[in-house]
């Protein structure tokens, strides 16, 4: 089938493209931008003016909560929040029920995504069996089965024995690690930031040094092993400084933040508002404006949306009881624009650290537009301003932080592969 986009404007940042431009799709594939291919002939026509043409987005941490977690969301929920949302393509992390250690589960969670022929689902396979940090997995068996790199989610390896061999085995293979920094001892029942808040609404802390202790470890022993690192969901500005200081000193690593911890501080807690509930806690505002500064500095390589949906009765208790987590992958693109907006950069350089640079750390296929690729394609309305709210948003979960506020921006359709899977308004000129 040949789509042609019409009149948007294009952005692609791997291009430094920027300009209205037409862009014509055939075969599933980005077939030109500008003028048409010889022989091509429309089958379907979308007006974009007055719109962005975007890549579809990369999202390095979406929790699925496939399978064990159904209660929370499901597998087609949350294809559809990342269609919503203009994410094409996302890794999800193997704290499943059973958590992704074996290589059948991985296959059927593979299978199970492609059926529903929406996002590209990338899983993580489990560094440990179990997560527990103790016996490493067949990363070889997990890879074949589909794994892009292997991960903790938020479970860590205490014995550093066992962190030393699994960073030497990946090393050994070429996989790549993607490790969220967390000593669990100085965490432990920590449920904010270890701060003035936490202090004076009685709740147990998690002070900084539990993630700059644990990153110094990983940081020492990556250097040691040659291991492909990416650091996850950094969220204070110590860890930042570590980060620039190893890539300073010639070490190849990457690290990316949530988009959360890009707009919160520790005074959104409010009166223990447990939709502010997160992991890693949001922190101060030093530590928001050093992870600002990171992603602009290229210290912090990309923004992920670590969407964790959670039910309401998961977040309908006292601060330190609810679940931890937030429903992101519907705000991922707005949020990221209005960060630029705030740094004074340019959107099109903003997409870049949620589409060329995660696909890049995946090792991915996707996040942009050059011809023979994936039309993995979005178009954004950076104008239509709405409200979240329960109704607005796709997934299943709809606890987010940022709930009941104005947001200017939204996906107005989305292809993945060439196909108009997602469609917020009428766009077709002709069929």
């Amino acid at each position: 089938m040949n789509i042609l986009i019409k009149n948007g404007h294009v952005m692609d940042a791997g291009q430094q493209l920027d300009q209205v431009k037409d862009l014509y799709i055939s075969q599933g594939k980005i077939a030109a931008i500008g003028d048409a291919p010889a022989g091509f002939t429309a089958d379907h026509v979308l007006d974009a003016s007055g719109k962005w043409v975007l890549p579809g987005l990369v999202d390095l941490c979406a929790r699925l909560r496939e399978p064990g977690s159904e209660y929370k969301a499901t597998l087609l929920s949350e294809l559809r929040a990342a269609m919503a949302g203009g994410v094409t393509s996302l890794a999800c992390p193997p704290d499943t029920d059973p958590v992704l250690d074996e290589p059948g589960l991985v296959e059927m969670l593979k299978h199970r995504a492609k059926s529903h022929a929406l996002a590209h689902v990338y899983p993580l396979g489990a560094v440990t069996r179990q997560l527990q940090g103790q016996l490493l997995t067949e990363m070889f068996a997990l890879t074949s089965a589909g794994c892009v790199g292997f991960s903790q989610a938020d479970a860590a390896i205490v014995d550093t024995q066992v962190l030393w061999r699994a960073f030497e085995y990946a090393a050994t293979f070429g996989y790549t690690l993607f490790m969220r920094a967390e000593d669990p001892y100085l965490a432990r029942n920590g449920v904010a930031h270890d701060g003035e808040v936490a202090s004076r609404l009685g709740l147990k802390g998690i002070p900084v040094a539990a993630e700059t202790i644990a990153l110094q470890t990983m940081l020492h022993i990556a250097q040691a092993t040659g291991v492909s690192l990416h650091i996850a969901r950094v969220s204070t500005a110590e860890s930042v400084a570590l980060i620039r200081q190893a890539k300073q000193s010639g070490m190849t690593l990457t690290a990316d933040v949530s988009i959360q911890h890009l707009h919160l501080t520790e005074m959104d807690i409010g009166f223990f508002d447990s939709l502010t509930r997160l992991t890693p806690p949001v922190r101060t505002q030093r530590d928001r404006d050093a992870l600002r500064a990171g992603l602009l500095d290229g210290t912090l390589d990309a923004i992920c949306s670590d969407h964790t949906p959670v039910d309401e009765d998961g977040k309908a208790l006292p601060f330190a009881e609810a679940h931890p987590g937030a429903s992101a992958l519907e705000l991922l693109l707005p949020l990221t624009l209005k960060w630029a907006a705030q740094a004074r950069l340019s959107p099109a350089q903003a997409l870049g650290k949620i589409t060329q640079a995660p696909a890049n750390i995946l090792g991915v296929p996707a996040g942009n537009l050059q011809v023979g690729s994936s039309a993995d394609v979005v178009i954004y309305d950076p104008q239509v301003e709405w409200r979240v709210d329960s109704q607005a948003l796709v997934s299943q979960g709809k606890n987010t932080p940022f709930m009941h506020q104005p947001v200017t921006g939204k996906v107005a359709a989305t292809l993945t592969n060439g196909v108009l899977v997602f469609q917020q308004e009428m766009l077709h000129l002709n069929n």
